[in-house]
């Protein structure tokens, strides 16, 4: 009815800033002012607007004007202390993303917002940090709310690409880069990540492949590019180290496989295989406190029973790798055969015979004696077949009534030899029964 009346534009822009449609808004607050320059509160409504929808600099513009036609008002010079702050906090937050100080943008972005509650800019920005950060609800919930409003915005679906891409869900990632480069073919940031996850995909996939067929070289060289893709890509890269160290523990690469796990476990915490991997090769290299410890973090976090068992295992053999090492001792496997025990038992107790070393420093003559009495103590229990199981099962020996301080070294070497035991270690012989206790024989001894 009044086409050319100002304040009904302002009025109706007034309206629709109640609605939330701040687009909408400007638009009728832009023609107020057309129709009338000198129309304070329509320079006001254009302002809010243009600072709603994250347009800083231009809502300085329409504050400073409705501040020429009144100096004095109050909400134009709170507003226009808004917007300047707006300015600043865009300012920030550009410094701080180049530095990778994505807590701080998040900040500065929540701070802008309050002002500029409409802008999809900030928000999609924000949602960026957020899943730089790994809170990918948080993330992906900004950019489904964008997207609900706009779904042809080619920014929310990159956040949305972005966030599944760092969840592992590669596939599903691709497809939002796809759709947001769609929308914008020159959205930089989603042809990178599109390419990075293509690319991350396919060598991961080569590198199982070639692990599955036994050529763990390739593997390893497959895994080690992979990794090299993409340093942001959390879940992936921590997966990717697990694979790694899972292909250094078949090479018996051990100790690599142990800092991939490490640095699995480092990206993801949660990451129950690398814990279990890791706490394998802690075991198969005798690290069994650190085993332990990895198998109480598994079983905390998952109380199976299988969890359990392999809990039980590493503690049962850190309390045997406290005791003495029988085997170490006779120097041989733990598998190693009757005969072989008896060898072994030979060999060392000849070895360390105290009057072998009647010449020698005092010093060295007790360190002798101290591991002639030690090989005895080893050949006595691991010749024993229901000691040696005991023993092998972790069990105390002096459960069974035997103090281990009670062996007679000289009385286990002689028995073995047999006869009274008339060792006579001068001039470099030894005269010794062995096998046959009716005929004598002399041996030379090693030198």
């Amino acid at each position: 009815m009044c086409p050319k009346n100002a304040s009904y534009y302002g009025n109706r822009a007034a309206t629709l800033m109640m609605l939330g449609r701040f687009r909408e808004a400007l638009g009728d607050a832009q023609q107020s002012v057309r129709l009338d320059d000198s129309f304070v509160r329509g320079h006001l409504r254009e302002g809010k607007c243009h600072l709603s929808l994250g347009n800083a600099m231009a809502a300085c513009r329409s504050f400073q004007r409705a501040l020429e036609l009144d100096h004095k008002n109050a909400q134009a010079q709170q507003e226009f202390k808004n917007a300047n702050a707006v300015i600043e906090y865009e300012k920030i937050a550009e410094t701080d993303f180049e530095k990778r100080d994505f807590r701080k943008v998040v900040f500065c972005m929540d701070r802008a917002l309050e002002f500029a509650p409409a802008c999809h800019r900030f928000k999609i920005l924000k949602a960026e940090c957020l899943a730089m950060l790994g809170r990918y609800p948080e993330a992906q919930s900004v950019a489904s709310d964008i997207l609900r409003m706009d779904s042809t915005n080619a920014d929310a679906l990159y956040v949305r690409g972005l966030c599944l891409y760092y969840e592992d869900c590669i596939e599903k990632a691709v497809q939002f880069f796809v759709q947001a480069l769609r929308m914008a073919p020159d959205h930089e940031k989603a042809c990178v990540a599109c390419r990075n996850a293509k690319a991350l995909k396919a060598k991961k996939e080569d590198g199982n492949k070639a692990f599955k067929e036994g050529n763990y070289k390739l593997a390893y060289e497959l895994y080690t590019e992979a990794l090299g893709i993409d340093p942001n890509n959390i879940k992936t890269n921590a997966k990717l180290y697990c694979n790694r160290g899972t292909v250094n523990s078949k090479l018996r690469k051990l100790d690599d496989a142990i800092e991939d796990c490490t640095n699995a476990v480092k990206l993801d915490d949660t990451y129950i295989k690398a814990y279990l991997r890791r706490a394998q090769c802690y075991m198969d290299t005798e690290q069994y406190e650190e085993a332990v410890r990895d198998y109480e973090k598994v079983y905390q976090t998952e109380k199976t029973k299988e969890h359990k068992q392999l809990l039980k295992n590493a503690q049962l053999e850190l309390k045997k790798s406290k005791r003495k090492d029988y085997y170490k001792i006779l120097g041989v496997d733990k598998n190693a055969s009757e005969d072989e025990i008896k060898k072994a038992y030979r060999k060392r107790a000849l070895m360390h015979h105290p009057d072998r070393h009647s010449g020698a420093s005092a010093e060295v003559q007790k360190e002798e004696e101290k591991k002639f009495k030690e090989v005895g103590e080893a050949f006595t229990i691991l010749s024993d077949p229901k000691k040696k199981t005991r023993y092998d099962s972790g069990q105390d020996l002096d459960e069974e009534g035997m103090n281990m301080g009670d062996f007679d070294a000289n009385n286990i070497f002689k028995a073995f030899f047999g006869g009274p035991g008339g060792f006579s270690f001068e001039g470099g012989y030894a005269w010794c029964p062995w096998e046959f206790p009716d005929h004598k024989q002399m041996q030379r001894l090693p030198s």
